[in-house]
């Protein structure tokens, strides 16, 4: 049996449109944000979901808010797991990724992630993020795996990061663009997980945004 797995980028936020890296912090949706997680609840109204899950910050439980809304079903469970929260940048959190650009260790990140190792910010290694990440979903895939479909509403470095995992690229290959592409606010992704073979059906579907503006953050 299978199960199908949606993954959303939460909404736009505050911080997204001023260029800082928000990671572990947090900024409130902008309008912006609401109506695209309001869309991408309409583009899966019919969907039967039956279980939601979102990181523990809270512009994800309020993208899947927004999004749970619009379905047909009523009551579906939400749940909050911190496997899926954002990159955790340290105390490079909050600052503006332009004020960043001459930072050496900054650079390694955006370039070669096997190599970053977060010394002088202190936060998470991309080795790190891999391991949480992939262990959730596969833990969320096996609990579904009798068959439904499950909304997974998560962040921007995490779901690129995961997305390439998924498609059969290394981890250490995920800022690689000409391999893969980093998820874009409210896009959807779908991912079917048939006895333990993935299958990425839809990658960074924004059809239903009609055109809004979109922050394609990349750290």
């Amino acid at each position: 049996m299978a199960v199908t797995i949606y993954l959303v980028r939460h909404g736009r936020t505050v911080w997204n449109i001023e260029g800082r890296l928000q990671g572990s912090g947090d900024s409130a949706l902008v309008e912006e944000g609401i109506i695209g997680a309001k869309k991408t609840g309409i583009a899966l109204k019919n969907v039967p979901f039956i279980a939601a899950y979102s990181s523990m910050q809270k512009r994800a439980q309020d993208t899947a808010s927004y999004i749970l809304a619009e379905n047909e079903l009523n009551n579906i469970p939400h749940f909050h797991h911190k496997g899926l929260n954002e990159f955790d940048f340290g105390s490079w959190e909050g600052m503006k990724s332009l004020d960043l650009q001459e930072n050496e260790e900054y650079a390694v990140m955006k370039r070669t992630p096997a190599e970053y190792e977060a010394k002088s910010n202190g936060g998470e290694r991309f080795e790190q993020l891999y391991q949480r990440v992939t262990q959730v979903f596969n833990q969320i895939a096996e609990l579904h795996k009798n068959a439904g479909n499950v909304l997974i509403v998560s962040h921007g470095m995490t779901l690129t990061l995961l997305t390439a995992v998924l498609k059969g690229i290394a981890w250490q290959d995920f800022r690689n663009e000409e391999k893969h592409s980093f998820v874009i606010n409210t896009a959807i992704t779908k991912v079917e997980v048939d006895n333990g073979r993935i299958t990425v059906l839809e990658f960074n579907n924004t059809n239903h945004l009609d055109n809004m503006p979109n922050d394609q953050y990349k750290g």
